[in-house]
């Protein structure tokens, strides 16, 4: 017989202590008695817990506002943000984006920058993104302590590689390793949409769903996906390339060197083709013509027919191979008339075997909007962090 180890009881309090805390950076301001109900701890271990991150200046307790019931109202433990900040970078294919994050999910300063030519370049993104994070420390006058970065391609989670990030032109790429370096912060970096998954999971459409796969268009397509309340990763963390699945033999040309790929075919350029607009119509132009395409929806089903139909065919795939309980879609997908969106879901339930088994996978729309892959970025730099505050 093997003996079974013995959690020693300074473990347990950094456990419980790290739950509670996790509790409050995703679920907001709760009661004491909530937090004893929610985590299977008793009120003493909860006042213990509590009154330790306090006094470190964690969290505070606060009265609620006034309501309607009578009798002394129960305090708020709620996070405080400036206790841990982290740093998250959204690298798109048109713009960057970073935000200076603090716990509990807030965000506390952001700045963003177009990306034209030459500032697409790996040196030009790395150099703007220190030179603007270091500003914008010093503005708001903290440090972060860990960074999450969202990048549009292939990443290797274990050290922050960008095997290859074909809309940005990016291959080998060591992002985190050289981020991290000069920052002297730990970096994490991950594909896009699989921050967006876990930004949504977590913070947004997708909360309570353990099954989740989000789905969003920019240039390109990607896909993140939560199994059973984890990001699924595959080796290496080389997972998600939803937008390189090969749909259409004989299709067209995909920067990533195949053809057929379902993004060209349900990306920008495909929904520019479908409205009659050049592949390069600013962004802006492109949901303008959205939103008054909208306003009839019945031309809207008539004008996006075929776009329509391989946004279908794409996703009855995902639902078949995946199973998830709901699809979340993002970006320029959710800029999509209701009609059209409608029209999609209800085919991808009669069309998926899948989906038909358990009932039928919901599909709706991002609840966090810009700010989804930012977010989801913060959340990666949190996971090690709340561990040590």
């Amino acid at each position: 017989m093997t003996a079974t180890p013995v959690a020693r009881p300074d473990e347990v309090r950094r456990h419980n202590r790290t739950t509670l805390l996790r509790f409050l950076h995703v679920g907001g301001p709760v009661t004491r008695a909530t937090l004893a109900t929610e985590l299977g701890l008793n009120r003493s271990t909860i006042k213990t817990l509590v009154d330790g991150l306090a006094e470190a200046g964690v969290v505070e307790e606060r009265v609620p506002r006034p309501g309607r019931g009578a009798g002394r109202p129960s305090l708020l433990v709620l996070p405080q943000p400036q206790a841990a900040v982290v740093l998250a970078v959204d690298v798109q294919v048109e713009h960057v984006a970073i935000a200076l994050v603090g716990l509990g999910g807030q965000i506390l300063g952001r700045n963003s920058w177009n990306l034209r030519g030459r500032t697409r370049e790996p040196d030009e993104v790395i150099t703007h993104v220190i030179e603007s994070a270091t500003i914008l420390a010093g503005d708001l006058g903290c440090e972060p302590v860990a960074a999450g970065v969202s990048v549009p391609g292939v990443v290797r989670r274990s050290d922050g590689h960008v095997h290859e990030a074909p809309n940005l032109r990016w291959t080998d790429v060591a992002l985190g390793e050289r981020l991290s370096g000069v920052l002297r912060i730990p970096v994490l970096v991950g594909n896009d949409a699989e921050l967006g998954a876990v930004a949504e999971h977590l913070r947004g459409a997708a909360r309570g769903s353990s099954d989740v796969v989000y789905v969003s268009a920019d240039v390109g397509v990607g896909g993140g996906v939560i199994a059973e309340g984890s990001s699924l990763r595959g080796a290496a963390g080389y997972v998600g390339e939803l937008g390189h699945m090969a749909i259409r033999p004989g299709g067209r040309a995909c920067y990533c060197g195949s053809s057929g790929c379902w993004e060209t075919e349900v990306g920008e350029a495909a929904l520019c083709r479908a409205l009659g607009l050049s592949d390069d119509t600013p962004r802006g132009a492109i949901l303008v013509e959205l939103r008054e395409l909208g306003r009839d929806p019945a031309a809207a089903r008539d004008r996006l027919a075929e776009f329509a139909e391989w946004l279908t065919l794409g996703l009855v795939n995902v639902v078949n191979l995946l199973g998830p309980q709901l699809v979340v879609l993002g970006d320029l997908f959710t800029a999509l008339p209701e009609a059209v969106l409608t029209a999609v879901a209800e085919e991808v339930r009669r069309r998926s075997l899948v989906s038909r088994a358990f009932g039928g996978t919901e599909i709706v729309c991002s609840a966090l909007g810009a700010d989804v892959k930012l977010l989801g970025a913060a959340e990666v730099a949190f996971e090690r962090v709340l561990d040590t505050v």
